[in-house]
């Protein structure tokens, strides 16, 4: 007689119950690891129970979920390759041990770690089409009893549904970061306003985005702050064959240098201090479609050589690592720097500016295309007006008149800033001369005649306190009072203005003692 005419009725009930469960309840990944482990706990009547996942990259395990007294503890602990859940999944195969001590594999560092007592194991291999993706360990068997074939032919049939069931979550869910991907660059508020032109300039520049789109060949974007750099660069995703997979943004000044390479190639577990699992860089989520790296004039020197090899040989290691990744992506970069003259000056690599520059875009700033202004405005007053809740239809002609006077330092980015504002203070159906309120003081000298909202300095000066924190507090406070004024204290549109959350607004009226 087989060892499976040894399992009970109500386990076998137990088994399909779950089984359903499993199958048709849980799309969300991590609750579906929690459920398997609780299910394990169920069947098997035991203490403590884990589930490592096995990374593709190097082969190493980490703990995914860990369940029992000490199971938060243990899920930041790295695992050896040699221990038994590692042995287990190098060799698929199950593992009992009634006596786990004694074992050459035991990985002592859970136990000393957390001082948790390990007495008996199961292990069995959670695969998939003979692919090990995990590992589900299962300790100490309730009312210190042994561990016998009957549990552990148990924990196998659990873990191959198991293994179908977390193999189903976890392509689901990359499906679902790519469609909220393509989402998210489809309607990131972009809606390719920076391609409402009638500039040559900007008409011959799609023209040539249209042909790079078809390869998959690197291309520097160039140009000033503001100018739509990033929009180009979505629009090159959106109309190559990657449209379908992911745009993933860097910005290569936001982070620290000590961080960015991490960011860009991920690391392994106890790579550094606070890497407790391994991690993927965004060249790995990128794979098969587009990396955007912003500012890329900002990037370290010493991570340029790594970016280069990527480059060169699509290859690159995790921090931490020695295994190679190889990857599929399009790289596209931006800056407003001078790369030329950073290669000259020996801040910024010859070989990689080349390599990135085989499609160069150079977008030319909204002062040298002022045909543009006038379609970009009206983009923007429609977008306004709605949010607002406006019925603005137009833009009269002095008005207008003033943003072709102006240089628009801070570009369209400045040009859709000055149109909210408007739009908020405004009244409809048109935007007014009045209503845009814009530094003209170096381009337009009846600007400073219209200025209404200047600031004397001497009205945060202090004598008898002149720390920088009590001036900054008072140019606040002077500030936010004069654009409540402006507002009529109506403090939706005063954060409108200063850009800030309404909630946040209100915090600063109570710090900084202003009345309403």
């Amino acid at each position: 007689m087989s060892d499976i005419d040894f399992i009970s009725v109500d386990k076998f009930r137990t088994l399909i119950d779950i089984n359903s469960r499993i199958n048709s309840s849980y799309n969300d990944v991590n609750a579906l690891m929690v459920f398997i482990l609780e299910s394990a706990m169920q069947l098997v009547e035991c203490e403590s129970s884990s589930l490592l996942l096995v990374d593709k990259a190097d082969g190493s395990l980490s703990f995914a979920v860990a369940l029992g007294p000490k199971g938060a503890e243990a899920k930041n602990i790295p695992v050896d390759k040699q221990s038994i859940a590692g042995w287990v999944a190098q060799n698929n195969q199950p593992v009992l041990i009634n006596n786990v001590a004694d074992d050459p594999r035991f990985f002592t560092q859970v136990q000393i770690k957390t001082g948790y007592v390990s007495h008996t194991m199961i292990a069995v291999p959670m695969s998939v089409k003979n692919e090990v993706i995990g590992v589900i360990e299962l300790l100490n068997k309730s009312e210190h009893r042994k561990f016998d074939n009957t549990d552990l032919q148990l924990l196998q049939i659990l873990s191959t549904q198991a293994g179908i069931a977390y193999h189903n979550a976890s392509n689901l869910k990359v499906v679902q970061d790519e469609v909220n991907s393509l989402q998210d660059t489809l309607s990131s508020g972009s809606d390719y306003h920076a391609f409402i032109a009638k500039s040559p300039a900007i008409l011959d520049l799609l023209h040539i985005v249209e042909e790079a789109a078809k390869t998959s060949s690197s291309v520097l974007i160039t140009g000033e702050s503001g100018v739509g750099k990033e929009l180009f660069a979505e629009q090159l995703h959106i109309k190559s064959n990657r449209r379908n997979k992911p745009f993933i943004r860097v910005n290569c000044a936001a982070l620290a240098p000590s961080l960015l390479e991490s960011e860009l190639f991920g690391h392994v577990k106890g790579a550094y201090t606070d890497a407790s699992s391994n991690r993927k860089g965004r060249f790995e989520m990128a794979d098969g479609g587009t990396l955007f790296l912003d500012e890329i004039g900002e990037l370290p020197f010493e991570l340029q050589a790594k970016l280069l090899r990527v480059l060169q040989e699509k290859t690159f290691e995790r921090v931490g690592s020695c295994e190679t990744i190889n990857v599929d992506v399009r790289i596209i970069a931006a800056t407003n720097k001078d790369l030329e003259k950073m290669v000259e000056e020996g801040k910024f690599r010859n070989d990689l500016y080349y390599r990135l520059n085989v499609v160069p875009l150079r977008i030319p700033p909204l002062r040298n295309r002022k045909e543009d202004i006038e379609p970009l405005s009206m983009f923007f007053i429609n977008k306004f007006s709605a949010e607002t809740k406006k019925n603005f239809n137009g833009i009269e002609e002095s008005a207008l008149n003033r943003l072709y006077e102006y240089d628009w330092p801070g570009n369209i980015r400045e040009l859709e800033n000055a149109i909210e504002r408007a739009c908020v203070l405004g009244n409809p159906p048109t935007i007014k001369f009045e209503d845009l309120r814009l530094n003209l003081g170096e381009t337009s000298e009846e600007s400073c005649k219209t200025d209404r909202f200047s600031m004397d300095f001497s009205d945060i000066i202090n004598e008898n306190d002149m720390s920088l924190k009590t001036a900054v507090d008072t140019f606040k406070k002077n500030y936010i009072k004069k654009v409540l004024d402006m507002t009529k204290n109506n403090q939706t549109k005063a954060a409108k203005v200063l850009d800030i959350q309404r909630t946040y607004l209100a915090r600063l009226l109570n710090e900084l003692g202003i009345r309403e």
